[in-house]
């Protein structure tokens, strides 16, 4: 929700409440509150059929095995850039953190590819931000470019927890 901020005012300044509902039959969760500037917003996420999540030991973990319908994998990768780029040293929860959030961004991303592709295809990109970060090198989008930053920021994970880096 951070990632879209309010469009009158620019902010992600809300106490969000939340609540589950019934979103054309499907159960959802909605997230609803008021902007500092007064402008309401809400959110609704439909909520994954029971079982498709995968069970995960990981801090985090996005979505089940289809693509993303709420990030495109531009936005997955500024994610990426954005937690991996900021990993704290003085604080080893919060590096765990950090660094897991980056993988599980990195999953997202590697789910756009189709079976048997190179890379994401173009129609993986569909929000402003997305595409400008695609644009800007095209190439941090190749599966094996993906596969070896993802795994890069998986070692770096695992060398913290096999420290004693816990929470």
């Amino acid at each position: 929700m951070d990632l879209h901020p309010c469009q009158r005012c620019g902010s992600v300044e809300v106490e969000w409440k939340s609540a589950l509902v019934d979103a054309e039959g499907e159960l959802a969760r909605s997230y609803s509150g008021t902007c500092t500037c007064g402008a309401l917003r809400e959110f609704v996420f439909r909520l994954p059929a029971p079982g498709s999540v995968p069970a995960s030991g990981d801090r985090y973990h996005f979505g089940g095995d289809a693509p993303s319908e709420l990030l495109d994998a531009g936005e997955w990768l500024w994610v990426a850039d954005m937690t991996a780029s900021d990993v704290p040293t003085d604080d080893p929860t919060a590096g765990l953190n950090a660094l897991s959030i980056a993988v599980a961004a990195m999953n997202e991303i590697i789910k756009f590819i189709p079976a048997g592709a190179e890379a994401v295809p173009d129609e993986a990109f569909w929000s402003e931000r997305g595409r400008r970060v695609r644009d800007q090198e095209p190439g941090r989008f190749d599966r094996e470019r993906l596969l070896v930053v993802r795994d890069s920021y998986w070692s770096s994970l695992a060398e913290r927890q096999s420290r004693g880096d816990r929470s």
